[in-house]
């Protein structure tokens, strides 16, 4: 794991009140237990350099290592780490489908994807499946550590070039929701439905539409709470308003 000037410091989200304080020799965790940590990753160097990192820290111990997402769901189960390290291309299951299957097998567990992918929809699929931090492999080596300490105590760390992609997908999200919303079609009304609309509009009662239409009292009080339903209105004065707004009829 290289030194990147653009990785370091990965973005967190601050700690809520009450959430535990960061531990380690500075982080004032006195006798309290190390946090335990669980290593998956598919390459071997790559778990042992970890290992002999987070083992060099007093408040931190590694209680495992897994190959793959199959061996890390099992072991996370067995073990209960309080935070897990895990890669996201990975044999037999990936850190993603892991990640959703420890969220049950070991709900208090912590996940961290540290991992080369710096795609979007990894991102995305990986904070959606549970996962706390999303953190580059290009992060320098003392960041380790100090991202443990973080997601333990409550933060949530990406990144800082995975952060502003986020940030852009939730603004685009924000903003096709909203073009949605404005391309939803008017409820559509049957032929009858519009004839009683139209007859409420003019100020008649249930009795009077009853004659004007040739049909039963309870037959208007049907079509009225059908039109209020397909409209989500609640008053038949709403209902009017919102006819004429959107143009379903027209008051002369």
């Amino acid at each position: 794991m290289s030194e990147n000037p653009e990785a370091r410091g990965a973005a967190a989200v601050p700690r809520q009140a009450g959430a535990p304080s960061p531990g380690g020799p500075s982080g004032g965790s006195g006798a309290s237990d190390p946090i335990r940590v669980l290593i998956v990753d598919d390459h071997a160097l790559f778990r042992r350099g970890l290992e002999m990192v987070l083992q060099g820290e007093d408040d931190i111990e590694v209680i495992g290592e897994g190959g793959d997402g199959h061996e890390a769901v099992q072991m996370a189960g067995d073990l209960l780490p309080d935070v897990v390290l895990m890669d996201i291309r990975m044999p037999r299951r990936s850190g993603i489908e892991a990640c959703s299957a420890m969220k049950e097998a070991a709900p208090s567990a912590k996940i961290v994807m540290l991992t080369i992918s710096d795609e979007e929809e990894d991102l995305f699929e990986a904070i959606k499946a549970g996962a706390s931090g999303y953190l580059l492999k290009e992060i320098s080596i003392d960041e380790v550590p100090q991202a443990v300490r973080a997601v333990h105590g409550g933060q949530s760390l990406i990144s800082p070039s995975m952060a502003s992609k986020l940030i852009t997908e939730f603004a685009a999200l924000a903003k096709r929701s909203s073009e949605r919303t404005q391309q939803v079609p008017a409820p559509r009304l049957t032929e009858r439905e519009m004839e009683v609309l139209r007859l409420v509009a003019r100020g008649l009662g249930n009795r009077e539409i009853a004659k004007e239409l040739f049909i039963s009292e309870n037959t208007v009080k049907n079509h009225v709470r059908n039109i209020l339903e397909k409209l989500q209105l609640h008053s038949r004065m709403e209902a009017v308003v919102y006819a004429v707004r959107e143009k379903l009829l027209e008051i002369t």
